[in-house]
Order: C-alpha cells, then sequence, then structure tokens
C-alpha cells in the first residue's frame, strides 16, 4: 500500500496523485508540488489516504510543500500578474493583425513560464508575437491553441438546460459525440437544439449514452415488426424512457396507431437507426 493524497491543477481538472511526503494534508488546502510544467500550486481534492501500488504509476512524486502564507501571497500577485500579461498579449495580437482569440492567461508558480491560451480558425504564424511578449516579459513564453470544447469549460457559463457547463464543473475529460448518439435517443436533428454554446455536439449525450443503448436493447426501434394483442403491425414512434409505442396495425393501416407499452408486445424483426449521407453533411461540422 502506498500512501498519497490527490491533487487539483484547475476547478474541473484531473486528480493528479503525490506523496504526502510525511504531511497531513486537509481537503483544499493548497500544496506546492514539481510537475513537468515546473513548480506548481494545486489544491488537495482527496486527503491522505492508502492504494494499492498497482493502482499508482511509479516513482510517485512527493509534495515540496504544503502552501505557506508566502506562497499564497504569491498566487495573488501571479493572477495579478495574468491579467495584465492578458490585456497586453491582447492588444498584440491586434498589432500583429493575427486571427486568433486569446482565451486565457497562466502564470507558472515560479514565474519562470507564461502560458497564453487561444483559439483560431486555423494554423496561425505567432513567432513575431512571442518575440515581442519575451522583450516585455523576459520570462519563457508558450502560445497553446486550443479547441472550442476547452474555451467553453476555461470561460464557464450556462448551458441550453440553465445549468454551468458539465465541462466546466465535473467532466474531466472530452469524449467523442456522434450524430448517431443524437438520433439515438430521439433528438430533433437540429443544429441549435442539440448543439451546446461552444457549438459542437452536446457533451450530456455521451454520458447518457449507456442509458439510452439499455432501453434500445429492450425497445422496439421505429420500423420494426411486432405482434401485439390487436395483431401484427409495424412501429412508428417510440419513447425510449416510457417504453410506449405507437403501432400502425395491418388489418386497419387508415386508423389511428395503437399505444401500447414494450412489454406487451413481441419483437417480430427489429430496425435499426443510422444517419443518413444528408444529415451528416448538413450536422457534421457539429461533432
Amino acid at each position: 500500500m502506498a500512501e498519497i493524497i490527490g491533487v487539483k491543477f484547475k476547478e474541473t481538472g484531473k486528480v493528479y496523485y503525490f506523496d504526502p511526503a510525511g504531511n497531513r494534508v486537509q481537503k483544499d488546502q493548497k500544496v506546492i508540488v514539481e510537475t513537468v510544467r515546473g513548480v506548481e500550486c494545486g489544491v488537495c481534492a482527496t486527503p491522505n489516504s492508502s492504494v494499492p501500488d498497482e493502482q499508482i504509476v511509479k516513482p510517485l512524486k512527493s509534495i515540496v510543500r504544503v502552501a505557506s502564507p508566502e506562497d499564497l501571497e504569491t498566487l495573488e500577485r501571479n493572477k495579478e500578474k495574468e491579467a495584465r500579461a492578458y490585456e497586453i498579449c491582447r492588444q498584440k495580437i491586434e498589432q500583429y493583425k493575427l486571427d486568433m482569440s486569446l482565451v486565457e492567461v497562466e502564470y507558472t508558480f515560479d514565474g519562470s513560464k507564461i502560458l497564453f491560451f487561444y483559439t483560431a480558425p486555423e494554423r496561425v504564424d505567432f513567432r513575431e508575437l512571442v518575440k515581442s511578449l519575451a522583450s516585455v516579459f523576459r520570462v519563457r513564453i508558450e502560445l497553446r491553441q486550443i479547441g472550442v470544447r476547452d474555451e467553453a469549460r476555461m470561460l464557464g457559463g450556462l448551458g441550453p438546460c440553465g445549468r454551468p457547463f458539465c465541462c466546466s464543473e465535473f467532466l474531466h475529460d472530452f469524449q467523442p459525440v456522434s450524430i448517431k448518439m443524437a438520433k439515438e435517443q430521439g433528438l430533433s436533428l437540429n443544429t441549435i437544439k442539440i448543439s451546446g454554446t461552444c457549438g459542437r455536439l452536446m457533451c450530456c449525450l455521451k454520458y447518457e449514452q449507456d442509458s439510452y443503448d439499455y432501453l434500445l436493447k429492450h425497445t422496439p426501434k421505429v420500423g420494426a415488426i411486432v405482434e401485439t394483442a390487436e395483431g401484427r403491425g409495424e412501429v412508428v414512434d417510440n419513447n425510449l424512457l416510457t417504453g410506449m409505442l405507437k403501432v400502425k396495425l395491418d388489418r386497419n393501416p387508415d386508423a389511428a396507431p395503437a399505444s401500447v407499452h414494450r412489454r406487451d408486445v413481441k419483437l417480430i424483426r427489429d430496425s435499426q437507426i443510422r444517419v443518413n449521407k444528408a444529415e451528416l453533411e448538413a450536422l457534421g461540422e457539429i461533432e
């Protein structure tokens, strides 16, 4: 068994394990650690606990120290520097007429490097910008292009559901989301209704998909042939959540479809859900 603490560097970021080096660290307490980016200040997400050796990647780095009052003052100064660096970089982007949008600026804890996060529709030649920024700040400069999903996570906001963005609250990794998921979940393939503020398919489509996969295995799809108490017919509509089906009966095709529950029908031949080429061409850009 190994003693570890879990540390996060961003509110919604991943949790990384460190050796507490004999310290008792409380949840939400700040600690100083060394990472591939240099010395950083993180927040304890998981206090001291023991885990099996096979669950960690060795060698496990030790924390440098629990953050002192002086370290917390350094953090506050860095935040002030970040605001100034953001404004200077934004002005220089305009000066060099670069097609990029600055999203966020981060100072490493020791101030040895500044990271500028930006979005851009295509590759940007920012060599002159880097030289200009380096001459102003006299530290190492790094520009990182991020996607629109990462931008939404950093900036935060409210989604179509009225709640804070999932990506800025609890999603640690972005998973591929497809048009087929929206179709399988019975959503209208309308760009406005199935895309988030970032302009891409809503992340909730992915983490709700397992439930819909289960329901689809137990619910006849639209186009399926089923046997009901009133005879054989074709499913013309279904509600995966309630289990209710609308079935057009063969013996009376001009009548209104009969409403039956999935448990009250026998599946003769199921159908398949497919995304056709036209739908993919119309909506593929938001995947």
